[in-house]
C-alpha cells in the first residue's frame, strides 16, 4: 500500500515537473531593446559683424550684424535650445538678443578663458540637451577643442563672421563637430582646412 502511494507521488511530482517545463519553453523569449546614445548638441558661433564707429573697447553690432543675429534665430529657434551662452561683451549679448527673446531663455555668461569648465558643466547639466555658445574669432576654435574634437578650420579670420559649428555628444561614441555657413556669407579666402590636431589656446583680448 505505501509502495504504490510513494510510486503515485512520484508520477505527480514527474508529472508537475514536465509541466512547469513545457509551459517555460513555450514561454515568449523577451527582446532586449538597445535604447538610443544620449545626443548632447552644442552650437558655437562667433558673434555677428561688428560695428567698428562704435566704442572700441566694447563695440555694438552694425546693420549687418543685426541682420546675421536675426538669421541665427531663424535658424536655430526650430532646435530648441535649452541654454544659451554669451561673454560679457555687448556684441556676443546682442548676437544672441533675437533668439533669446523668441524662446524666453535668459543667456548665460560665461568666461572665454574657461572653456573647458563650460564644456563640463554643459556636459553635467544639460545631456541630451541642445545648447548655443556665442564667442569670438579668437576662442571659438578653442571652444570645440575644450570638447575633445580637432578643429575643422585652423582660424577664424577678422572678417568671418558666417561659420556655424556643431558638435554632438553622446556616450559610448566619439564626438563630432560639423560646419556650415548661416546668414550672408563671406569669401572663406582666410580659412584653413586643419590637417592635424592643434591645441588651442584662447588669445586675449577677445575680437
Amino acid at each position: 500500500m505505501k509502495t504504490h502511494v510513494l510510486q503515485c507521488l512520484l508520477w505527480l511530482v514527474v508529472g508537475l515537473a514536465a509541466t512547469v517545463g513545457n509551459a517555460a519553453a513555450q514561454a515568449p523569449t523577451k527582446v532586449k531593446i538597445k535604447s538610443k546614445p544620449v545626443v548632447t548638441t552644442v552650437y558655437i558661433v562667433r558673434h555677428a559683424e561688428k560695428d567698428s564707429t562704435s566704442n572700441p573697447a566694447d563695440p555694438t553690432l552694425s546693420a549687418l550684424g543685426q541682420v546675421r543675429a536675426q538669421a541665427l534665430r531663424q535658424l536655430l529657434v526650430r532646435r530648441q535650445p535649452a541654454a544659451l551662452f554669451t561673454t560679457n561683451t555687448t556684441r556676443t549679448r546682442a548676437t544672441l538678443a533675437p533668439l533669446a527673446e523668441a524662446l524666453k531663455v535668459e543667456p548665460q555668461e560665461y568666461d572665454p578663458r574657461r572653456g573647458r569648465d563650460l564644456a563640463d558643466r554643459i556636459l553635467k547639466e544639460y545631456p541630451g540637451k541642445t545648447v548655443v555658445i556665442v564667442g569670438h574669432s579668437n576662442t571659438v576654435l578653442s571652444l570645440i577643442d575644450d570638447f575633445g574634437l580637432v578643429p575643422p578650420v585652423d582660424e577664424i579670420g577678422e572678417n568671418d563672421y558666417e561659420y556655424l559649428f556643431t558638435v554632438r555628444l553622446a556616450e559610448g561614441t566619439m564626438p563630432t563637430v560639423d560646419m556650415r555657413g548661416y546668414g550672408a556669407e563671406r569669401p572663406r579666402a582666410s580659412a584653413k582646412t586643419k590637417a592635424a590636431p592643434a591645441a588651442m589656446i584662447p588669445a586675449a583680448p577677445v575680437k
